[in-house]
């Protein structure tokens, strides 16, 4: 059989002509922090001062003994980063430049001193920029030039922390006679049949050897015979039961095994587990334009999605145990769709085993974004390899739906000028219509393929036309009102989003010392977008009086001001399916404490916005939308179930007076959206007055005029506590009332965001980590929308 020994203990990492412990995996970085050589480059501004590290070459050694017992002994690497030379006693073994792959080098009676020297990123990075020529991007940052994280080098929610390591796994594995090389499993279903056929790839020490593999999935077994060093076996399954996304059926995953054998018995096996299920992307065209609709075993769906970045900025420090939490996190939010953003990497597969038990739909971007990729050597070789041994590493996941091409490179073609600015030079475009279209037709035939995103389908219309296929919502933040994501129905929103700074706790945390204000200088360097404060205030500005030289307000004011405009497209885009047929937050999480478009910040902490996903993101929404010809309100039932029961319309005065009132049937079937026009007699008019539709227990409101403009009454409130629990009663109007529980405990944590209160309903926040709970400390953490005149 094969054995395979890990490679942990014993790694040194050279430094000033010392040796420090290293620990694998991990990366330089890292071993630094631990060895207390920098500070910690997450709080503060100490980012700038460990700049130094990624302009310097690194090395690895460790020991390694000579091993006996088996005819061949392979040195394996999961993942090295980046630009890297291995020796063994001296002899080259080989040179690597991809972060993104594997690599695996024959040490059969070698024994040593071993040796992983990485060069600077920048540096090798900038040697191919000199060769090929430069390029255009979206960042002053050479990433496009190297197959490495492109986030490393900054983004503009990250820092720049340019990383190198021995960053996956590394082992010695010992085999004789044969060992499998590659497993390719095809997974299809038919009625109730499920079928997977199993392309092998086997390398051998022993040309003679007869060698057979043996495939078992439940009760079904089946031999083959290994012609040379290939083979093939199918299993029919009966009776499978589906695979569906959350919320539209449960996640049965089928264990797999497949075993060598030769004449003695069996060599070494692969083991995976897998799902049964069907996969369509619809984008046929219509009266609209042309759609982009996911379709799983037949039923079409509007995708309630999030984008995912790596969720450390040194990716080997995430844990299985902590892409569980995150991605349980992203389902409780109501999610079932995560896109694996293309400036980070392929994810390890406990993310996906995470996705496939969670049914989280993934989304999984090749790693190219935001700039123009050169297609000449090194790199082409790179891609293909790459993306040739990650499809295969991920296809049997029922969870992954879709291969995309790139973030916004075609879009920067067209508009960011890189056209002129090329004259002519290649950029990329030949990996998303030619190269990976054509490597996961042959490797990965069920899954959909797109080419990037946004993408119209076509250069005969523009790459972001929102008709056409997916598109990305930026103007709005960038330039414009939330309300204006109203003024358009994409097909699909594939990125859109809006700002807001971390968790208190998380501030505190990152910025220790510091007198926060907004513009403090520790909130500056933890602010990476352009122009992003400014954006903040404008945005806020036209909703809110702005909260000067009070930053617990600012805070506050921000955070609202995220969940409402983030509100205000998921609102309209689902009330206009199956015209639209996708949300994708942008983002769900984040690398480490920053103002950002995150739900979850930096430390973990859900933000307003996260607790407002779970409404935006129920299977029942209910929605109040202003059209040209009146008030119309929405009943979204992405449930499976139709959906009947009483609507009630209140027209109010802010004082908590209740002008008018009518009681409506509601009628909405399954997958469906029901529309109900308001009676003319129930719009409120004008700034005083506001509507409330309640029905089952979901409510939508709608103000006619911004909050800057509302006259709200002082608002007045009773707080009681109990063991794990605030509860807050109204005696006025109290709008969007947000408990802060880490302003109480930075171990506090609360499983409400903003709450609207009519004068006497009362909410109940359930609280933990609280070990005293008190109602004064419970009422300074309490903040809602006052009127400032």
């Amino acid at each position: 059989m094969l054995d395979a020994t890990p490679l942990t203990e014993g790694w040194t990492l050279r430094h000033e002509g010392s040796a420090l412990p290293a620990a694998v995996p991990g990366c330089v970085h890292t071993d630094l922090l631990a060895a207390g050589v920098i500070p910690d480059p997450l709080l503060g501004q100490a980012e700038t001062e460990v700049a130094w590290v990624g302009r310097r070459d690194w090395t690895y050694d460790f020991e390694l003994p000579l091993s006996s017992g088996h005819e061949q002994t392979d040195l394996v690497f999961d993942g090295l980063d980046t630009a890297a030379e291995i020796r063994l006693d001296g002899q080259l073994l080989g040179r690597v430049r991809n972060m993104h792959r594997s690599h695996r080098f024959d040490i059969t009676g070698m024994s040593g001193p071993l040796s992983v020297r990485f060069t600077s990123a920048y540096t090798a990075a900038e040697a191919v920029r000199d060769r090929l020529g430069e390029r255009p991007n979206a960042y002053p940052e050479p990433f496009q030039y190297l197959r490495k994280m492109a986030c490393s080098f900054g983004w503009d929610w990250g820092p720049t922390l340019v990383t190198a390591g021995i960053w996956r796994p590394a082992r010695l594995e010992r085999w004789s006679t044969a060992r499998i090389a590659r497993v390719r499993p095809v997974v299809t279903v038919q009625g109730s049949t499920g079928r997977v056929d199993l392309s092998v790839e086997v390398e051998r020490t022993r040309i003679e050897a007869e060698l057979t593999v043996e495939a078992r999935l439940g009760g079904v077994r089946v031999s083959a015979v290994i012609d040379g060093t290939s083979g093939t076996v199918r299993l029919d399954v009966p009776d499978v039961e589906l695979w569906w996304p959350r919320g539209y059926g449960e996640q049965p995953l089928y264990d797999i095994e497949l075993t060598l054998l030769d004449t003695h018995g069996p060599l070494n096996s692969w083991r995976r587990r897998i799902g049964f299920r069907t996969i369509e992307l619809d984008t046929s065209p219509d009266e609209h334009g042309c759609g982009f609709t996911f379709v799983v075993n037949g039923v079409r769906l509007f995708a309630r999605g999030v984008n995912w970045i790596p969720d450390d900025v040194f990716p080997s420090r995430i844990t299985r145990e902590r892409y569980r939490t995150r991605l349980a996190q992203a389902a409780r939010a109501g999610v079932d769709l995560v896109r694996v953003w293309g400036g980070g990497i392929y994810e390890s597969e406990d993310f996906y085993d995470a996705c496939d038990e969670l049914g989280l739909m993934v989304w999984q971007d090749f790693p190219f974004a935001c700039a123009a990729y050169p297609e000449e050597q090194p790199l082409r070789g790179e891609v293909e390899a790459e993306a040739r041994e990650n499809v295969v590493r991920l296809m049997p996941h029922p969870s992954l739906v879709l291969w995309n091409g790139n973030n916004e490179n075609l879009w920067g073609f067209r508009d960011w000028d890189w056209e002129r600015r090329l004259a002519g030079d290649s950029w990329g475009e030949g990996y998303y219509l030619g190269l990976l279209p054509r490597v996961v037709a042959e490797s990965d035939p069920t899954r959909p393929y797109t080419p990037g995103s946004p993408w119209s389908g076509s250069w005969d219309h523009h790459p972001n036309d929102p008709a056409r296929g997916t598109h990305h919502s930026w103007e709005v933040w960038n330039r414009e009102d939330y309300a204006d994501y109203r003024l358009e129905v994409p097909r699909f929103v594939a990125e859109f989003g809006w700002q807001a700074p971390p968790a208190f706790a998380t501030l505190r945390r990152a910025l220790p010392g510091e007198e926060l204000a907004a513009d403090s200088p520790g909130m500056l360097h933890h602010q990476k977008a352009d122009d992003g404060n400014g954006k903040l205030e404008r945005g806020l500005a036209r909703h809110f009086p702005l909260p000067e030289g009070d930053f617990d307000r600012w805070h506050y004011l921000t955070q609202v001001n995220q969940a409402r405009a983030v509100a205000a497209g998921i609102e309209h885009w689902r009330a206009h399916w199956p015209r639209c047929a996708g949300t994708i937050v942008w983002q769900l999480n984040d690398c480490w404490p920053v103002t950002s478009w995150a739900a979850i910040d930096g430390d973990g902490r859900e933000k307003p916005l996260y607790h407002e996903l779970k409404r935006l993101y129920a299977d029942r929404l209910l929605t109040l939308q202003a059209r040209s010809d009146g008030l119309l309100l929405a009943a979204v039932n992405q449930s499976a179930e139709a959906w009947q029961g009483s609507l009630v319309l209140r027209r109010m005065s802010v004082e908590g007076e209740v002008v008018g009132e009518a009681t409506l049937s509601l009628s909405a079937l399954a997958r469906t959206v029901a529309e109900v026009r308001v009676p003319r007699e129930l719009e409120p008019a004008g700034p005083k007055e506001f509507l409330v539709a309640d029905a089952d227990g979901l409510r939508a409101l709608h103000f006619p005029v911004p909050d800057r403009e509302v006259p709200y009454p002082r608002p007045e409130f009773e707080v009681s506590v109990a063991p794990g629990a605030v509860t807050v009663t109204a005696r006025t109007l109290v709008r969007d009332l947000l408990l802060q529980a880490d302003r109480i405990d930075p171990a506090a944590t609360a499983d409400t965001g903003l709450v609207t209160l009519l004068p006497g309903e009362q909410v109940t926040i359930a609280v933990r980590g609280w070990e005293t709970p008190d109602a004064e400390t419970a009422r300074s953490a309490l903040y809602c929308v006052e009127f400032t005149r």
